[in-house]
């Protein structure tokens, strides 16, 4: 009796741990299954070279296909600039073209090759500098420093520049190439902007630019130097409206008209600054030529620059609001 009742009592104590062991134990086999299946089908794509195909080559392919459009564009808007400067080059001071004297075809020769080329300059000079990250740290700049340091740096290599006899090459084109590199710095931010943007102006700006000289390089008479006084107090108002934010608290309303007075006004003013730069070149000539001197085409090329280079910041500005602001 006292075997039967350990028997009966132990019998379903034995039994029920083993039963709950014996189903556990059998549901892993499917899983250790699986688990071999996936490690076989790894190694296998692994042999085969699946992985390194999929995972090196078409990175290098998204960014081939993002960079060579960037690169197309800039090449593009380079050769457009340096082009136009040459055709309107030639076509203002083609050899069969009357009214030009030897020293002023001389002279506008000279000074459309620097402007030229201090554009091209500025602008591989101004993609480098976005490259490696100078633009960033403008933009997280302080605004005010990035002003100081930019008037600075540009005010006195031009001073430098005009300043410096034409007998003194080196020097003056050391003064030339830093006058360049500041204007590079300042105008890095710009390649934040669309490709499509930065073409589109650059060409408009050599289009009014060429227009714009061959109107004042082909007037019968002195009469847009008389536009010195107008213009540059017009400068004096553009200025003001672009440092009043800056300035001033301003609403919308406000704000809109400024940045308008800046963007249409300042478009306005410095076209009309090619007008009295062209002829101002012209009348230097004339005078070189009177007094048996050189003219310093390094010094006149820094004017009709500058002129360029605030007709294109504000031709990009144009486009990108009504392009809704498109940028990289």
């Amino acid at each position: 009796m006292l075997r039967l009742g350990l028997g009966s009592s132990t019998r379903p104590l034995f039994s029920g741990f083993a039963r709950p062991a014996t189903r556990q134990f059998s549901s892993l086999r499917p899983q250790s299954r699986i688990l071999d299946a996936v490690k076989q089908r790894t190694a296998a794509i692994k042999k085969n070279g699946l992985f390194s195909r999929s995972y090196m080559q078409e990175p290098n392919v998204i960014r081939q296909q993002a960079s060579t459009p960037s690169w197309q564009r800039t090449a593009l808007t380079l050769g457009g600039l340096a082009g136009t400067a040459v055709v309107v080059n030639g076509f203002l001071n083609r050899e069969t073209r009357d009214g030009y004297t030897a020293g002023e075809q001389a002279l506008l020769h000279e000074t459309f090759k620097y402007t030229a080329g201090g554009l091209v300059l500025t602008a591989l000079a101004a993609r480098q500098m976005f490259r490696s990250g100078v633009a960033f740290r403008l933009m997280t700049a302080n605004p005010w420093v990035v002003l100081g340091v930019g008037l600075v740096g540009g005010i006195g290599t031009m001073m430098g520049t005009i300043y410096t006899s034409p007998d003194k090459p080196i020097q003056k084109h050391l003064f030339w190439l830093a006058f360049n590199a500041c204007q590079a710095v300042t105008l890095s931010p710009l390649y934040f902007f669309a490709p499509a943007i930065l073409g589109r102006a650059a060409l408009y700006t050599c289009m009014s630019v060429g227009a714009l000289s061959y109107v004042g390089a082909t007037a019968k008479s002195d009469q847009y130097l008389y536009l010195g006084g107008p213009l540059l107090a017009g400068l004096f108002v553009v200025a003001g409206a672009s440092l009043a934010p800056m300035i001033l608290p301003m609403g919308m309303r406000s704000l809109a008209i400024s940045e308008s007075i800046s963007l249409y006004g300042g478009l306005a003013v410095f076209s009309g600054f090619v007008l009295y730069d062209v002829q101002k070149i012209l009348q230097h000539a004339r005078i070189a030529e009177q007094r048996g001197v050189r003219g310093d085409a390094i010094a006149e090329s820094l004017s009709l620059e500058l002129d360029m280079i605030n007709i294109f910041i504000r031709i990009v500005q144009i486009l990108a609001m009504q392009g809704g602001g498109n940028r990289k």
